[in-house]
């Protein structure tokens, strides 16, 4: 992970990083060698030529560059994610009913082989 990534974790408030270092952990743990960048000011992930980005704002975080069939699948158990066209927002308060596995499928669908 580069310095510009470091700067901008060590950076985020007290009660969103709970949430950060969860999703962090999850993509780490599925693709332990990607790339952890910073692009459009936000950590982004780079597995091959693919891409996920995770930046902090007050809510909580919002998640760009996801797989649209998997956010979809997503959504559609917590309709109140999307925050925009192609923007899941995940509040802090609210990241506790969206599991780990349902992360994970996001992440696996967004950064993997098969992605569509």
């Amino acid at each position: 992970m580069d310095a510009d990534v470091q700067t901008y974790i060590d950076g985020i408030a007290p009660e969103h990083r709970p949430l950060f270092d969860r999703v962090h952990r999850l993509i780490l743990r599925a693709y332990p060698d990607a790339d952890v960048v910073l692009s459009y000011g936000m950590p982004t992930y780079r597995v091959g030529d693919r891409r996920l980005h995770v930046g902090v704002w007050r809510h909580g975080i919002s998640v760009y560059g996801w797989d649209k069939d998997a956010g979809a699948d997503l959504l559609s158990r917590h309709p109140g994610l999307l925050g925009g066209k192609g923007t899941i927002r995940l509040r802090s308060q609210e990241a506790p009913d969206v599991g780990d596995e349902e992360l994970s499928a996001l992440v696996r669908a967004s950064l993997g082989p098969d992605r569509r």
